[in-house]
């Protein structure tokens, strides 16, 4: 059942009381606005668990999401950096759901304050964010549907300076270039700078991982900053 403005509002300032009280790293277990959203994200994972598709899955958890929508806020809002697995587990939903820039908004707190993913998360938070995103955005680009260049660009400025699998990090790098020269052609060259920019990502990407399957792109590239180089006169 959905929520009504007024419970929405209710769960959004109890949130951002309990979040604004609680100290860093401190979990936020206890708080009555955390523990309900708890025990919802308890019963949501076992109805998860029940659907065999991955496709399915994410059709669900798109479906879950705007319940948890109040508590996100209220913690982004006023939170000071607890502990918190029902804000962790809900940044993956949003980009299993491709609600990239809503789990972004959340990454951007969770990497601020150092919070840790649940245990049956094996990657650290910055490389979960990055590899993630990336493969997102490789499959997509691998059935020719593109993904949006900011999502790209804002995740690697999130995960910068995050350690992580060198192989993690080239798959963001490899998603990034090939979106920068996405289309770009003799006729349509894009803005100034914009094919030497993605060569430069693929670059890094190929240094990161020499198996991660962006030469090709490379070369291509390459060969369309030939083909807009000015002619050379005598």
């Amino acid at each position: 059942m959905a929520l009504s403005l007024a419970q929405r509002h209710q769960r959004r300032v109890l949130a951002a009381l309990e979040a604004a009280a609680t100290a860093p790293a401190i979990s936020m277990a206890g708080g009555t606005a955390y523990e309900m959203q708890l025990a919802q994200l308890l019963q949501d994972r076992l109805r998860l668990k029940q659907v065999q598709s991955n496709e399915g899955k994410a059709a669900l958890k798109l479906q879950l999401l705007p319940a948890y929508e109040p508590y996100v806020q209220g913690v982004l809002e006023a939170g000071n950096g607890a502990q918190d697995e029902v804000l962790t587990t809900i940044m993956v939903w949003r980009i299993d759901a491709a609600d990239y820039s809503g789990a972004l908004d959340i990454a951007a707190y969770v990497l601020q304050h150092n919070l840790l993913m649940p245990d049956r998360f094996e990657r650290t938070t910055g490389c979960l964010i990055a590899e993630e995103i990336a493969e997102a955005a490789l499959k997509s680009q691998k059935t020719g549907g593109g993904f949006d260049l900011s999502t790209l660009h804002r995740t690697l400025e999130l995960t910068y300076e995050q350690d992580m699998p060198d192989e993690a990090r080239a798959k963001l790098y490899l998603a990034t270039g090939r979106a920068t020269v996405a289309d770009l052609d003799a006729e349509h060259p894009g803005q100034p700078g914009q094919v030497e920019a993605g060569i430069e990502l693929l670059k890094r990407a190929i240094e990161l991982n020499s198996s991660c399957g962006g030469k090709k792109d490379l070369e291509g590239a390459e060969r369309l900053l030939k083909k807009l180089a000015p002619p050379t006169g005598s």
